[in-house]
């Protein structure tokens, strides 16, 4: 059926063409009209050929339109097409790309997260530390308040001065022991030229002999190595059972040893690491006043066992070596001011403040070296800075104590005789 009527339509267009002229025969016949579009004719190949004519221009003009909008449309869907293909290519470059941008972000991301963990532990150690820094406080708070309380507790009580300083006084310890002191301790004395009294160590002997302690070398608690303010107004502890290291003060012993014309007997007191004591004295010591430097002076060496280094020493180095140790009218030096007869700073290489010459065979404020022998790697510098009494041990052996007195030298003598006197049963 459907190849029938496929085959007829063709003809009938044929013959609706051929007869689109022709009236029909009757036009009174009865005519099926169909559609008023058609007019008087039936639909006949004529009233087909007449609408046909009458709409052909509209139709064309409507399938100009029609095709000049096919056109536009295939133009756009060209255009579209290419956007398509762009987009596409666009998309394939970005899907062969975002795996590697995406795998960076991941990693960027999770070196964040690592860095955020890491930090959080860090944070949380620190936090950890710090309660544990809390509670240590609150238990030295706490400890700080029972101290407080007790603290209180005693303030209660009128407080007293645990170092006892004597009361009675004298231009030195021998004029504090004429005048009736017996004990060894804390005094003030003020001599001749003073102008005011400054606190001592008085050794009092069993003879009342006064001895007025000028330096302590103990066990290495107290720096020796100062400049030149510190040994001129002293340093140290002053301690009333003479267990302290102190310098009493250049100024200080210039004061002492030069308010009268009588002589001060020196004696210095050594003990070594096996506990060996020796002893030399000297007389007329005397240091002058800050102008010359605090020079020191003596008249001679009296005696003792420990020998007498202040004269030099020869250590075999020089043939002049005893002369240019010798240390009797040297100026006092430190590191801050040379005074020495040296083309360097003796005091400077052994950190230390003597009276140096070029430089020295006693220097009792050496640095102080545990044990006694020591060698140059354990000096300061190259050379010997312990604290030396070439006489008696040799410059690489360090005294383990020292002291330094001085008493008016008539008072010694008389109160010696005066002990030799009572021992023959003159009094």
């Amino acid at each position: 059926m459907s190849g029938t009527k496929g085959k007829f339509l063709p003809f009938l267009q044929v013959l609706l063409l051929a007869f689109s002229s022709v009236k029909a025969v009757s036009p009174l016949s009865s005519c099926c009209i169909l559609d008023d579009r058609f007019g008087e004719f039936c639909p006949t190949t004529c009233g087909v050929a007449t609408y046909f004519g009458k709409r052909q221009a509209t139709v064309d003009q409507q399938l100009g339109a029609i095709e000049n909008r096919l056109h536009r449309i295939e133009n756009e869907t060209t255009v579209t097409t290419n956007k398509i293909e762009h987009i596409e290519e666009s998309n394939n470059l970005i899907k062969k790309q975002l795996p590697d941008v995406y795998i960076n972000r991941i990693r960027e991301i999770q070196g964040e997260v690592l860095r955020f963990e890491k930090s959080t532990g860090d944070r949380d150690q620190e936090l950890r530390q710090l309660k544990t820094l809390v509670l240590m406080n609150n238990e030295k708070i706490t400890y700080l308040k029972s101290i407080t309380q007790q603290l209180q507790a005693r303030c209660r009580d009128s407080c007293q001065d645990t170092v006892r300083i004597n009361e009675i006084t004298g231009p030195d310890c021998q004029g504090v022991a004429d005048n009736g002191a017996q004990e060894s301790g804390l005094y003030y004395i003020k001599p001749l030229k003073a102008r005011q009294p400054f606190l001592v160590y008085c050794e009092i002997d069993g003879n009342r002999r006064g001895w007025t302690v000028l330096q302590r070398r103990l066990d290495g608690s107290v720096d020796f190595s100062r400049n030149w303010i510190p040994y001129k107004e002293g340093f140290g502890y002053l301690s009333p059972g003479d267990t302290t290291e102190f310098w009493l003060g250049n100024e200080k012993i210039h004061l002492i040893t030069t308010q009268t014309d009588r002589p001060y007997l020196l004696q210095v007191d050594l003990v070594d690491w096996s506990g060996e004591r020796r002893f030399a004295q000297y007389i007329a010591f005397k240091v002058a006043s800050e102008e010359d430097k605090y020079r020191l002076s003596y008249g001679y060496y009296i005696g003792g066992n420990a020998g007498n280094s202040f004269d030099g020493f020869d250590f075999g180095d020089d043939p002049s070596d005893k002369m240019y140790t010798a240390h009797n009218y040297a100026q006092f030096s430190t590191a801050d001011s040379d005074n020495d007869k040296y083309e360097h700073n003796c005091a400077q290489q052994d950190q230390t403040g003597w009276w140096m010459n070029r430089c020295h065979a006693a220097n009792l404020n050496g640095r102080y070296h545990r044990g006694g022998a020591y060698t140059a790697d354990q000096s300061a510098s190259p050379f010997d800075d312990g604290i030396i009494w070439a006489t008696w041990h040799n410059r690489w052996y360090s005294l383990k104590e020292v002291k330094m007195k001085i008493i008016p030298k008539w008072r010694y003598d008389s109160l010696q005789t005066e002990q030799v006197e009572e021992q023959r049963g003159d009094f």
